[in-house]
């Protein structure tokens, strides 16, 4: 239990009239034992600038500040958080920023200083988006701590001939390290979600696993997956007329299908892609 003088989140929430909203997709948790856990997973605090979107009454804004975090850079949509976290700030002055807002509209590769990390209990409906808006300039940031749906978690970490494995299996695993940490039961919310939630670690690689220009790796991938159930040598056909010399010239069977290829053969068939339009 984190021991800072400001009272249990169920208070905070009743005092403000912090009823979630399911329009925001909001799902709170109120376990300060839970928020450590996750501030302790996300691992050193003490530099740079830790990033949280949607912290609602700031149970795990708490628990990153407890923790160490040198600045804690928080973005909310929902007006009603903004006192309660006010109240945050004024126990770790100069190390909590508040911004009101919506984080689909931010750039927020562009807050606080290196090394950025973000660390967040995402709300379902928007949390892939963000997530493939921030790989974009992955370049920015150190790691992406995430309480995320399961069944997206799912997606992330899915190796090649699984059900899961897809685009954002490839374009994540070609940027970060994946690794599922531990899984949320629905209890452990506020209310409880239909679903399990599952916490995520993704370190951003030094360098892409693999060469390939982002553009022609989501093209291609996109192409791939979208017909999932074709071929590669039909799947492919929306990208250039006659994938076979493409795919050939990669090593990989013109029969084969999307979930069969490694990150390495897509970024291969990326790189082949770029340079018939160069």
């Amino acid at each position: 239990m984190i021991a800072d003088g400001l009272p249990p989140l169920r208070e905070v929430v009743a005092r403000h009239h912090l009823q979630p909203r399911k329009s925001l997709g909001q799902n709170f948790i109120f376990d300060l034992n839970l928020t450590s856990r996750i501030a302790r997973a996300a691992g050193t605090l003490e530099t740079g600038t830790t990033i949280e979107v949607g912290p609602g009454p700031g149970g795990l804004t708490r628990s990153l500040l407890a923790h160490g975090a040198r600045e804690v850079i928080v973005i909310e949509r929902d007006s009603r958080c903004l006192n309660a976290l006010g109240e945050i700030a004024a126990l770790y002055p100069k190390r909590l920023q508040i911004i009101a807002g919506d984080a689909l509209l931010l750039d927020i590769d562009e807050l606080g200083v290196s090394p950025r990390r973000v660390v967040a209990n995402l709300p379902y409906n928007i949390g892939t988006a963000l997530l493939l808006r921030w790989l974009a300039d992955a370049s920015a940031f150190e790691s992406f701590t995430l309480l995320l749906q399961k069944e997206v978690v799912d997606r992330l970490v899915a190796k090649p001939r699984t059900k899961d494995y897809g685009r954002i299996s490839v374009v994540a695993q070609w940027l970060t390290e994946c690794k599922r940490l531990f899984d949320v039961p629905p209890r452990a919310f506020v209310p409880p979600p239909k679903v399990i939630s599952s916490l995520v670690r993704l370190k951003i690689r030094p360098q892409p696993l693999f060469p390939a220009e982002m553009r022609w790796l989501e093209r291609v991938t996109k192409a791939a997956f979208g017909q999932r159930r074709k071929m590669l040598r039909q799947s492919l056909r929306s990208e250039i007329p006659d994938p076979e010399p493409l795919l050939a010239e990669c090593n990989i069977r013109p029969e084969a299908r999307a979930e069969e290829l490694t990150v390495e053969q897509f970024c291969a068939l990326a790189r082949a892609l770029a340079s018939r339009r160069d």
